[in-house]
């Protein structure tokens, strides 16, 4: 399997990554955190939300990459500079210092790809598209679930282990809990 990472520039494949099985679902697309303003993230109901997806696809940089096996999308990581993203101003999640760090905030596999080292993939995709846009640090805010089991529909953040092996490092601990779990700061300096 040769796993290829790039940018979300295709709607449809974004769509078949985080998009509703019903076009008038309120699902999140992605957009919890990647809309600044919440009021906005409310307001927008069933296919507003695949229309601003797809708005933001076609924006440079657009709001994520993509896996690929082949031909076939398998993943999808969000990864955005944090000033763009609602953890600009989240309360629970500090930042560390000013520099204007990205964001990964969701990975996520394809039932059937699953176990087979994409989110790895999708993770470092995501740090060479930030240092190919001259970030200065990436910042994830996973779980640190010290090895047990995460309840799959919250499994998006990530693990502290997962950022570890990409050669992150706990930067801050967080006010948030997820699944019953501590978040934490990890981040990479990419200067």
């Amino acid at each position: 399997m040769a796993i290829e990472v790039r940018p979300a520039w295709v709607f449809g494949d974004v769509r078949t990554m985080v998009g509703p099985k019903r076009p008038d679902a309120n699902v999140c697309w992605c957009l919890s955190y990647r809309l600044t303003s919440s009021m906005e993230n409310r307001s927008l109901r069933g296919p507003e939300r695949g229309e601003r997806v797809e708005r933001l696809v076609r924006e440079d940089p657009p709001p994520g990459v993509l896996a690929y096996d082949g031909d076939e999308v398998v993943g999808w990581a969000g990864v955005h500079p944090r000033a763009d993203t609602s953890f600009a101003t989240n309360r629970r999640i500090p930042h560390v210092d000013d520099l204007d760090v990205w964001s990964v905030w969701c990975i996520r596999v394809r039932p059937g790809h699953r176990g087979e080292g994409i989110s790895h993939h999708l993770l470092a995709g995501a740090v060479e598209f930030a240092r190919a846009h001259d970030a200065p640090a990436i910042e994830g805010y996973p779980v640190d679930n010290r090895g047990r089991k995460v309840d799959l529909t919250m499994a998006y953040v990530g693990t502290r282990k997962l950022f570890e092996e990409a050669g992150f490092s706990k930067a801050a601990d967080t006010e948030s809990v997820l699944n019953g779990f501590p978040r934490v700061v990890m981040r990479l300096d990419l200067r």
